[in-house]
């Protein structure tokens, strides 16, 4: 065919066929994944395996752009695959409306792909992820985009720094995706407060679009009754919000956002198998509870009112400020549209009547999940800028995750580098790159060993475990699991309970720690014991091997710490600057890079790193002035105009 003979010239009849045999899976199909599926489909490969969990909502459709109107509300992994199967219907490509965290995923699943490229937009997924490639030996390109800033990687056990060799700071970026249907974090419910339904109610939201779906043709009729149903919620508001001066408008308001939006998200199955749904709230209901009355009075007696914002106010209260700040900004909004008829009300933090409408809003949102509410005062703190996601940006970088995979399926991995899209620098290079760094010596996820044990979890018990693990060189071990403690010598409350009824099921990972300190991760793989025969487990590995391999990275290790010691007792006295120089040198800096056109000081935006000053000095902000193996992620401020925001990402 032409394409294949395009490919051919382009890159070599060998690759080609290489590229056409490998067995791809794409974990992400939003903003950086239809751009990547899009591309694989149309570089040659072949076998390609896309999870998502997520579902296409409005606001992806300004980027994600193998979707469509008639899509929304369905799954984005399932339409990606359709719409993608356009560009080139000679590729099979398999799609999961599913979790990549579930069980069924296990690292043998993982281990029969050839490459796993990331497109997500979330820390946890990513390290679990990392985690799984790493025990499966399979290489794994990483991405991230935020803003006009991007990155790709590569990872490969043993070779190059896995996503967790540098620490990742708590996040305080997050995707727009979940934040519309399920939220998870009391900040997703911040940001859906603040940039969702207050520019709805206030300002002159592009969302509420309901003519021009109304307006979309389809042929499917599941689709026209999704656009029918978007539609007649949109006119529901609509009618609601016309009613602004008559009794029981905040009721009204109250009740089309907390319940009847909530009884459609939870008609949609398929989304709660796996977490817990939303419950509805009904205005009436909760203001006519007496036992919640009492907690507001009893708070409102022991609180002054300084320290009303410093606790988490009563349902109750919520509902109350929620109407009283819907009102107050309802009328606002009628006055300033008496003058200009486009006028919208706009949040600000120091605007007590915005801030009130946005914590309300944001704590019965997380109410209805069952999240953590917030005070006032630190849904101040929280609320931050928002940085869009950009087309373009995503574009570029799926791009470079098509080269990479090229270089990894070749066996090139050493002639790959992490590169990053830097915007807005001195010189005009728009893509900028470092060699790969080397893995981290005192990385718990990549510099220990992983081994699979195949066992029978609803049977076996913990002593057996222990037992085995004892009868291949490891004394006197420690067990746990994700931080959670299952066994030490001190505490054997657990050994004769069974591994399932401690949740320690198949593709579970539980971290073994011996007498001398040799640790190694062990897979389970849940086998019935028919099947194993008198062993009772299988071990799929050299333990003997993975120990010896302990030893010597500890031993490494050892050694790296005590040049690092050494180094620092070396340093000429007279150059060392005590710590009261170093603030005032660090203060000096910083008070010069506000004057100036700052650069970005230690800079993050999640899942997006920059590479160091040291190794490109010339390009202004890139990075802290770390090595060149220590990438700095980017997930916490922002320097605009020598002012520090917070910021959240739509993705």
């Amino acid at each position: 065919m032409a394409r294949e003979s395009h490919l051919e010239t382009t890159i070599g009849k060998s690759l080609v066929s290489t590229i056409a045999d490998a067995k791809v899976l794409m974990v992400g199909a939003g903003g950086i994944g239809c751009e990547l599926l899009k591309n694989l489909v149309m570089s040659g490969f072949k076998n390609i395996e896309v999870i998502d969990l997520d579902t296409i909502d409005l606001s992806n459709l300004n980027r994600q752009f193998l979707f469509q109107k008639q899509h929304i509300k369905k799954s984005k992994a399932h339409i990606a695959k359709a719409s993608a199967l356009a560009f080139n219907p000679n590729v099979n490509i398999v799609s999961r409306h599913q979790n990549i965290k579930e069980q069924e995923f296990s690292v043998d699943w993982f281990k029969s792909f050839d490459l796993v490229m990331n497109a997500l937009d979330n820390l946890d997924a990513r390290r679990h992820v990392n985690k799984m490639c790493l025990a499966a030996n399979v290489p794994l390109v990483e991405s991230g985009t935020a803003g006009y800033l991007g990155q790709v990687t590569i990872i490969q056990k043993d070779k190059t720094e896995c996503f967790d060799c540098q620490p990742k700071e708590t996040p305080k970026t997050f995707p727009v995706c979940t934040i519309r249907s399920t939220p998870s974090t009391p900040i997703h419910c911040i940001v859906w407060a603040k940039s969702y339904l207050f520019g709805l109610l206030f300002g002159n939201a592009e969302d509420d679009d309901d003519e021009t779906l109304s307006k979309e043709d389809s042929g499917n009729e599941e689709t026209a009754k999704e656009l029918a149903a978007l539609a007649q919620e949109a006119q529901a508001l609509k009618a609601i919000l016309a009613s602004a001066d008559t009794e029981g408008f905040a009721n009204r308001v109250f009740d089309k956002v907390f319940h009847t939006d909530i009884l459609r998200l939870r008609s949609m199955e398929d989304m709660w198998k796996s977490r817990k749904p939303p419950t509805p709230l009904k205005y009436d209901d909760i203001m006519s509870t007496a036992e919640d009355l009492q907690k507001a009075m009893d708070a409102t007696t022991l609180d002054s009112g300084a320290l009303k914002d410093q606790r988490v106010w009563t349902l109750r209260e919520t509902v109350e400020v929620f109407s009283d700040s819907l009102l107050k900004l309802t009328s606002r909004l009628k006055i300033m549209r008496e003058t200009d008829a486009e006028a919208s009300v706009q949040f600000d933090k120091d605007d007590s009547e915005t801030l009130d409408f946005v914590t309300a809003t944001a704590n019965l949102r997380a109410h209805v999940y069952s999240i953590e509410e917030k005070s006032r005062f630190q849904v101040k703190a929280m609320a931050g800028n928002i940085i869009p996601a950009i087309a373009t940006t995503n574009a570029i970088v799926a791009g470079m995750m098509v080269m990479l995979a090229f270089k990894i399926l070749n066996k090139r991995i050493v002639d790959c580098k992490t590169s990053y899209l830097v915007y807005g620098r001195h010189r005009p290079q728009l893509i900028v790159s470092e060699p790969l760094a080397k893995p981290n010596p005192k990385c718990y996820i990549c510099r220990n060993s992983y081994i699979g044990l195949k066992i029978d979890t609803e049977k076996s018990t913990v002593q057996d475990l222990i037992s085995l693990l004892e009868g291949n060189s490891l004394q006197e071990v420690e067990i746990q699991e994700n931080g959670r403690v299952i066994y030490d010598p001190d505490f054997d409350d657990n050994a004769e309970k069974t591994l399932a009824s401690l949740e320690l099921s198949d593709g579970k990972f539980v971290d073994v720690v011996d007498e001398d300190d040799r640790k190694i991760i062990v897979c389970l793989k849940h086998i019935d014991s028919a099947e194993l025969g008198e062993n009772k487990y299988e071990i799929e590995g050299d333990i003997e091997q993975a120990l010896e391999q302990q030893t010597v990275m500890r031993q490494q290790l050892k050694e790296l710490q005590e040049a690092e010691a050494a180094h620092e007792h070396q340093e000429d006295p007279d150059v060392v600057m005590s710590d009261i120089n170093k603030k005032r040198k660090h203060d000096e800096i910083l008070s010069v890079s506000e004057t100036t056109k700052s650069p970005l000081k230690k800079t993050t935006l999640e899942g997006v790193a920059h590479p160091s000053v040291e190794d490109v000095a010339p390009l202004d902000g890139v990075g802290d002035g770390t090595s060149s193996a220590q990438a700095v992620d980017l997930d916490e401020v922002v320097i605009v105009d020598g002012k520090s925001i917070d910021v959240v990402i739509l993705d």
